[in-house]
């Protein structure tokens, strides 16, 4: 059991987050994770359509839903991260916004680094009611449609954060702990990446997809996503190292807290109007 804790707490060390390289061009296993997570959401997306009778969409559209999606989730995952974790560096550094360069100390590759899961879910949700009002799909309905697979997809972008060795924890002296090697000190971590991906994916994805015919309202399931996110990734947030350069907000809750608190709160309203629209029309 002893050599298990080892190799365990030790892991985070052995793993190369990149591919490949050439030249200073590298290609990590995080960008892979994200391409995986779209290719899940997508197939049980498929699959919801294929095996339940609620819903009026074609593959086609399917498609086309989900490629505005991604387009708004990368840009709002991008913005996200320039307004809520460090909007004074890119004021004084606006070009590394949209390049993937670093220009402090001449030009460097970097990849587009930083992006926030409040920015991108804010940009997939633009993306979703522009598709579907250009459609007439409804907006209720397609984010129902998406949410539990969204959920599950987002498992694996946890997981490349944690091949990336970043987002870590904080220190414990529990043995679940683990050595992140870029982490500032020489204490155990708590594997926070790992929390979210099984508290705001696994889990998540069970209670919507478990629920997914008894929630007829449109809105209702996309609005219990917001609730159960919000709620799990608030809990683990306490196990999360806070940003650096941002530290902790307002008290001890950290910008990650505070978002979740607005989206708890978004939801719980959405669910309600959803439901009381859904009784005024039956």
């Amino acid at each position: 059991m002893v050599s298990f804790w080892t190799w365990w707490q030790h892991l985070p060390e052995h793993m190369d987050p990149v591919i490949f390289q050439i030249g200073s061009f590298r290609l990590q296993y995080y960008g892979l994770m994200y391409l995986v997570a779209f290719g899940v959401t997508y197939l049980l997306a498929k699959y919801r359509l294929k095996t339940e009778d609620r819903w009026e969409f074609t593959i086609e559209h399917l498609q086309g839903l989900i490629t505005a999606m991604i387009i708004g989730l990368i840009i709002g995952a991008r913005l996200g991260y320039v307004l809520f974790y460090n909007l004074d560096y890119y004021i004084a550094h606006p070009l590394e916004i949209i390049l993937p360069f670093e220009f402090r100390n001449g030009i460097r590759f970097t990849g587009i680094s930083g992006m926030s899961y409040h920015g991108g879910l804010i940009g997939a949700f633009i993306g979703l009611c522009w598709y579907s009002r250009k459609y007439k799909l409804g907006i209720g309905n397609s984010a129902d449609l998406l949410a539990p697979c969204g959920s599950l997809g987002y498992t694996f972008g946890r997981i490349g954060n944690f091949i990336n060795g970043e987002l870590w924890g904080r220190i414990t002296t529990a043995p679940i702990g683990m050595h992140f090697p870029h982490a500032p000190g020489e204490g155990l971590r708590h594997p926070s990446q790992l929390y979210e991906g099984f508290g705001e994916g696994i889990m998540l994805f069970i209670v919507l997809w478990s629920l997914r015919h008894r929630l007829r309202a449109p809105g209702t399931t996309f609005a219990l996503y917001i609730i159960g996110y919000g709620t799990a990734r608030f809990i683990i947030e306490y196990f999360r190292e806070p940003d650096a350069h941002l530290g902790f907000i307002f008290l001890s809750f950290s910008m990650g807290q505070i978002l979740c608190s607005l989206m708890i709160f978004l939801g719980i309203i959405s669910f309600v109007l959803c439901q009381r629209r859904f009784k005024a029309r039956s």
